[in-house]
């Protein structure tokens, strides 16, 4: 039996063939889209030096209660976790919209390869910086979960690396899981420390 060919590999791919992975990917592709459109609109670097638990003097009077305010420590921990964090935001949605375009056709294999490469350097130098980190014990369960959704980012895009080794395109579609839960974990935290960056749901 023939084994079924690839984009990644020299040979082209049928029409036919192309038109049924392309029907296969779409849910990815979706996930994806929304994904990046997330990390877009979300994504909102701000000053590090301004506090992200202050309240606009302008707040309607129907506003929810100010958070409470943030010790010395843990405001130098989320001030040294900012950085970190833009590189982790602006790698995964570089790669999320890599993957998007390069199953639409927009990008060619070796481009996403080296959009993929670089994000596995950003994601080992993350983890590297926050362990690097000293939490107060206040935030020490949410660094730990952040460091683990870097891990997470990190498994995503090495699982899409082993599409260029084998030529199997179905690496997007197993990558998609981890790199999702990883989003969530951030997002999650994310709300915590930069609420001005996550709208609320």
């Amino acid at each position: 039996m023939q084994a079924p060919r690839s984009r990644v590999s020299p040979a082209h791919d049928a029409d036919r063939e192309r038109r049924g992975l392309f029907a296969g990917l779409m849910p990815v592709m979706l996930a994806l889209a929304a994904l990046a459109a997330g990390a877009l609109l979300f994504f909102k670097p701000a000053d590090p030096g301004t506090p992200r638990d202050s309240t606009s003097t302008a707040a309607p009077a129907t506003a929810k209660p100010a958070r409470p305010a943030l010790s010395a420590d843990e405001e130098r921990y989320i001030r040294a976790l900012w950085p970190i964090h833009g590189d982790v935001e602006r790698t995964t949605m570089r790669m999320s919209l890599g993957q998007i375009f390069y199953t639409t056709k927009d990008l060619e294999a070796p481009e996403l390869k080296a959009r993929v490469e670089h994000a596995l350097g950003v994601y080992k130098a993350a983890q590297s910086r926050i362990q690097g980190l000293q939490p107060p014990d206040s935030l020490r369960a949410q660094h730990t979960e952040y460091l683990a959704a870097v891990r997470l980012f990190e498994e995503s895009a090495q699982e899409i690396m082993k599409m260029f080794s084998d030529g199997r395109e179905d690496h997007l579609l197993a990558a998609h899981p981890k790199g999702q839960a990883g989003a969530d974990k951030i997002r999650e935290i994310g709300g915590r420390f930069w609420p001005s960056e996550f709208a609320p749901h």
